[in-house]
C-alpha cells in the first residue's frame, strides 16, 4: 500500500473527531463532496472501511478508532510544536479556543481578553459555551473555564475569579402567591426554573449548604433552560425559583425585581479556573491569554450579567 497522504488523514481525523462530514468540511475549509471523495480514497488505498455511515451519524470503525487514536495524538503534538514556534515572531499570533460556560465567558474571559486582542491583533480567539464537561483534549480545545471543584485532575490550573456564591431567588409576584421556602427541603413543593445539563442531559441538581450541613435537591423543573439568561428572565417574570449566581441577580435584588431566599443556605463554590494538560507546549499567544485572565486577590471583576 502507497503511504497514504497526509491531507487524506488530517480529512479522516476531522471527519472522525466531528462526527459529521458537514461540521468537518466546514473546519476544513471544502465541500461535503469533496471530503467524501477524499475519505473514501484513503479508504480504498489501506483496503478497509475506516468510518461507518447512516443518514443521521459518523462514525468511526475498529480500525478507525484504532487510526485515530495512534494517529491523532502526533498530529496535535506538531500542531502544538507549530504553534510554539510564534515565539520567534515579532507579535504573538496564532488561534486560542476555550471552551466555557457562559456565566465565566461574560463576565470574566471576554472582559479580559478584549484588551489583549486590542493589543495584539494577530491572535484569534474561539470561545466555545456549553454547560457540559468537554473533554478538551478530545475536542482539541487549548483550554477549558469551569468551577474550581469540576477541573479534572492532572490538569494545571489557573484562578481567572473570585469565589462564587449561589442564590436561589424569586420575584415577588411569585412569592405573593407562594410562601418562601424555610428549608431547602420546600423547593421541591415550588415551581422551579433550572438548568438542563448537556453532559448526559439531565437537570442541574441544587446544592444547598449551611455550616456543616450540605446536601442536593432535585428541583422539579416546571421551567427548564440552557442558558442562564433565560432562567433570569423567567425568574424576574414571576414564573417561580431559580438558582443562579450572585453577581447575577444582585442588580435585581438591589432594585427589588427579585428576592433572595434561603440566603443562609446559600453555598460558595471555588471561582472559575483556566484549566490544560500538563504536557501541552504553550506557545507566547497562549501565554498571554493566561496572564491575561489570572485572577489576583482586589483585581476588580468583570462585568456583571446582570441587566
Amino acid at each position: 500500500m502507497e503511504r497514504a497522504d497526509i491531507k487524506h488523514l488530517l480529512a479522516f481525523l476531522a471527519v472522525a473527531r466531528e462526527r459529521s462530514f458537514t461540521r468537518a468540511a466546514a473546519k476544513l475549509g471544502m465541500s461535503q463532496s469533496a471530503l467524501s471523495h477524499t475519505i473514501r480514497g484513503l479508504e480504498a488505498r489501506m483496503g478497509m472501511r475506516l468510518l461507518t455511515r447512516t443518514t443521521r451519524s459518523v462514525a468511526p470503525t475498529e480500525a478507525g478508532e484504532r487510526l485515530l487514536r495512534s494517529v491523532g495524538p502526533h498530529f496535535e503534538e506538531i500542531e502544538s510544536e507549530l504553534a510554539a514556534l510564534t515565539e520567534f515572531r515579532d507579535k504573538p499570533a496564532g488561534t486560542i479556543r476555550i471552551t466555557a460556560v457562559e456565566h465565566a465567558a461574560e463576565t470574566l474571559i471576554w472582559p479580559a481578553l478584549r484588551k489583549l486582542l486590542g493589543k495584539y491583533p494577530d491572535i484569534n480567539l474561539e470561545i466555545i459555551l456549553d454547560y457540559g464537561l468537554t473533554d478538551i483534549v478530545a475536542e482539541r480545545f487549548h483550554a477549558g473555564v469551569r468551577l474550581g471543584e469540576q477541573v479534572a485532575p492532572g490538569m494545571v490550573a489557573v484562578r481567572i475569579g473570585p469565589d462564587i456564591q449561589m442564590t436561589v431567588v424569586a420575584a415577588p409576584s411569585y412569592l405573593a402567591e407562594h410562601p418562601a421556602p424555610k428549608t431547602p427541603r420546600d423547593v421541591v413543593n415550588h415551581r422551579c426554573i433550572v438548568l438542563r445539563l448537556p453532559t448526559y442531559g439531565g437537570l442541574y441538581t441544587w446544592p444547598f449548604r449551611k455550616g456543616r450541613s450540605e446536601f442536593n435537591v432535585k428541583a422539579e423543573g416546571h421551567l427548564v433552560f440552557n442558558t442562564v439568561p433565560q432562567m433570569l428572565q423567567a425568574a424576574l417574570d414571576g414564573f417561580g425559583l431559580a438558582y443562579l449566581p450572585e453577581d447575577v441577580v444582585r442588580p435585581h435584588i438591589a432594585s427589588g425585581r427579585l428576592q433572595w431566599v434561603l440566603e443562609d443556605w446559600s453555598p460558595v463554590f471555588q471561582g472559575y479556573h483556566l484549566y490544560f494538560p500538563k504536557r501541552r507546549q504553550t506557545s507566547a499567544a497562549f501565554k498571554l491569554v493566561i496572564d491575561a485572565l489570572r485572577f489576583e486577590s482586589g483585581k476588580k471583576a468583570g462585568r456583571t450579567s446582570g441587566r
